[in-house]
């Protein structure tokens, strides 16, 4: 069966995404993210956030990353959280951060585990819970990191 144009598009996309051809990417992947397509809406989202292949715009990094985060895309979950955790391209929250953070690793993202393990440890963000920060690190495969 032959892929679609969107299919391909999308493929091409993400190829000249990972091939840092940023301004290839964003013409490729534009269409497919209007067209609700999580995978294309979080690498626009990257490419707006770092100003790569076009202008820094935090208000387009801000709505594609929530976008493809809502549709529940662990990647966009997880960067959605370190804009909170940061204050990129929103105003900072700690909860807002843990939330989206929470998200993620409950799909299994390591790297989200281990950040909410640090930010638990740290009490930076949210107040510090050691509990919940060993039950972190142990879910992300470490041990007695606390």
């Amino acid at each position: 069966m032959p892929e679609t144009d969107d299919e391909m598009n999308l493929a091409s996309g993400i190829a000249a995404f990972e091939a840092k051809h940023f301004a290839r990417a964003l013409q490729l992947l534009a269409p497919i993210a209007d067209q609700g397509h999580p995978a294309a809406q979080y690498r626009l989202a990257i490419m707006y956030q770092n100003g790569l292949g076009t202008v820094r715009n935090e208000i387009a990094a801000r709505k594609w990353m929530r976008t493809a985060a809502e549709q529940g895309l662990g990647l966009a979950q997880h960067g959605l959280g370190f804009m909170f955790m940061e204050g990129d391209c929103v105003e900072r929250n700690g909860d807002e951060a843990v939330k989206w953070f929470t998200k993620a690793a409950n799909q299994g993202l390591v790297g989200s585990q281990t950040t909410l393990a640090m930010i638990y440890e740290e009490g930076r963000v949210v107040p510090k819970d050691l509990q919940k920060a060993r039950q972190w690190y142990t879910k992300a495969g470490f041990e007695d990191q606390v």
